[in-house]
């Protein structure tokens, strides 16, 4: 007899929501699902950033949304990381923000260079279709 755990529960509000589930090999069962909430009408493109999702694995919707501290530790790294590399200290400033704004286009999907067209944000592709999200859960086997 197998047993199994749930190891996570995630609620996601919105009016509509697209569901993508991702197969990492065609003979198994999907390994990554993501759930999106979204107002709009633009279903093609909500299911598309559900993809995205999935492929990119963002932590939060928005840079409000990353949490005070963990900003505060990132930017306690940059900068040591910035004055290591000898960068001249009063460029210290532009530089440490420049990787905080990397930073965030990793951890916020609203940030994010939209996958199937990295000219675009994610927040340029829904504003575009109409879509407003408010907010996502990804999933993967394992995890």
């Amino acid at each position: 007899m197998r047993s199994s755990s749930l190891r996570r529960v995630a609620s996601v509000t919105g009016e509509k929501f697209a569901i993508y589930l991702h197969k990492t090999s065609k003979d198994l069962p999907p390994q990554v699902g993501v759930v999106v909430g979204y107002s709009g009408e633009d279903a093609d493109t909500a299911r598309s950033v559900a993809q995205h999702i999935s492929f990119a694995n963002p932590e939060y919707l928005d840079r409000e949304n990353v949490p005070t501290d963990l900003v505060e530790a990132e930017r306690r790294i940059v900068t040591e990381i910035s004055k290591n590399e000898g960068k001249p200290e009063a460029a210290l400033p532009k530089i440490v923000e420049g990787r905080i704004h990397a930073y965030f286009k990793q951890v916020a999907l609203l940030e994010q260079d939209y996958a199937k067209d990295n000219k675009l944000s994610v927040a340029q592709v829904l504003k575009d279709a109409g879509l407003t999200v408010s907010g996502f859960a990804r999933f993967k086997v394992g995890a």
